[in-house]
């Protein structure tokens, strides 16, 4: 077990030095020095230790799907899972394959009841022998911080995908960047983060959001834009895309909106009367929510994500690749990692093309060289991205990575 946490300890651990890519930081193998003069004696591995992650809530979303995922990925390597939160429908699965739940009211900032959240933890550490927390919400990331302080733990916490930067918000997040391995979900989410809390780039590991490839997959010219209309998402351009290529000569496309409407009645209305004044209501059609998605991606050719905010979560750019769909993203937030483009990789291992937010030109000729290939070419890019998701947001490779995580720190004990 680590030693004993306080802010100069932290200051003083000898850093990882780090890796790139989905995992970083990951454990190598060998042996290490105990420090104590006595040889040198094999790194700790998973088997055997006791892992807790702390999440709000067991319901099916992505935080405790994550959460649930790695924990079977520590079973099968041997070790103990626990997972502290509010119950929900996922615990039933987690007890399922041997992890076990247990009840822990983390979503607050109410600082008694993250005191009593803390004496419940720093029990629960040492009548578990808990070797590792895991801290993956802001009022769970704050207690951890407080019982680490009083008994022997590594810490790891995740950040936000959007990490407020200003405010009391930041102040409260400011928790989730205090752990002795800290995972984010993208560059873009590390970087305000390593900025104002001063945070040593050899303690993040980034990690991307799992999505299922098992239920976004697909063998297989509608462009599909999906997810709620929203003036953040910026489905408004989508008229103005329409014109600029039909008046380049591209026929035989069509626009669908797949999301939910009715939230910003005012904006979907907007977009409607902008498409009639293009003259593009035949090419922009709107689904509505689509309880389906892995469906409509597979109907699709090509999937638009023109946001002009940077997405909370980004997911359509990972779910779209593991459906072997071409992509064309906007330029901004954690997107431009999401996705295989030039000139951070070569030409030929393509998966889709960015534009710049707001820039209808952009996002037109975009796709328009979506258009232009041929079949061999396409089913070899709709390859590519399907790979390409596999490899970065399985869960499979999401708990991978996060448990090397927790045997990069295990490693140091012995």
């Amino acid at each position: 077990m680590g030693p004993c946490r306080d802010p100069a300890a932290l200051v003083r651990r000898e850093p990882v030095p780090p890796r790139f890519g989905i995992g970083a930081l990951a454990a190598g193998t060998g042996l290490v020095s105990n420090n104590g003069g006595d040889g040198n004696v094999s790194p700790r591995t998973l088997a055997g230790a006791t892992i807790l992650q702390i999440v709000p809530q067991l319901h099916d979303e992505p935080v405790a799907r994550t959460a649930v995922n790695v924990a079977s990925a520590l079973i099968q390597s041997g070790a103990r899972a626990i997972i502290a939160a509010e119950n929900g429908p996922l615990a039933d699965e987690l007890r399922a394959f041997g992890g076990e739940w247990v009840e822990l009211v983390n979503a607050t900032v109410n600082p008694f009841k993250l005191r009593g959240c803390a004496h419940r933890l720093e029990r629960l550490i040492a009548s578990e022998r808990v070797d590792i927390m895991h801290a993956q919400s802001i009022g769970g990331a704050w207690a951890a911080n407080m019982a680490a302080t009083q008994i022997a733990v590594w810490l790891v916490t995740t950040l936000a995908d959007v990490p407020p930067v200003s405010g009391l918000r930041a102040y409260w997040a400011g928790a989730l960047a205090r752990g002795d391995r800290v995972i984010t979900p993208s560059n873009f989410a590390a970087a305000p983060v390593i900025k104002r809390f001063d945070l040593p780039r050899e303690r993040l590991t980034v990690i991307p959001r799992s999505i299922d490839t098992g239920i976004f997959s697909s063998h297989d010219r509608i462009v599909l834009v999906p997810g709620r209309l929203a003036p953040w998402n910026g489905q408004l351009i989508v008229p103005d895309i329409a014109r600029i290529l039909l008046d380049s000569g591209a026929r035989d496309f069509v626009f669908v909106m797949a999301g939910e409407h009715r939230t910003f009645r005012k904006y979907a209305r907007f977009i409607a009367e902008q498409a009639k004044r293009r003259g593009m209501t035949e090419l922009t059609r709107f689904a509505g929510h689509c309880s389906d998605m892995p469906a409509a991606f597979a109907a699709a050719d090509t999937v638009l994500v023109p946001a002009i905010e940077a997405p909370m979560l980004g997911r359509a750019v990972a779910e779209a690749q593991a459906m072997g769909r071409p992509v064309v993203a906007s330029n901004l937030g954690s997107q431009p990692e999401h996705l295989v483009t030039p000139p951070e990789m070569p030409e030929d291992v393509r998966t889709g093309w960015l534009a710049e937010p707001g820039d209808a030109a952009d996002f037109a000729r975009a796709l328009s060289l979506s258009f232009s290939l041929d079949k061999a070419a396409y089913h070899a890019m709709a390859a590519r991205a399907r790979q390409f998701a596999e490899y970065m947001f399985s869960p499979r490779s999401i708990a991978v990575a996060t448990r090397a995580v927790y045997t990069s720190l295990l490693a140091r004990d012995a």
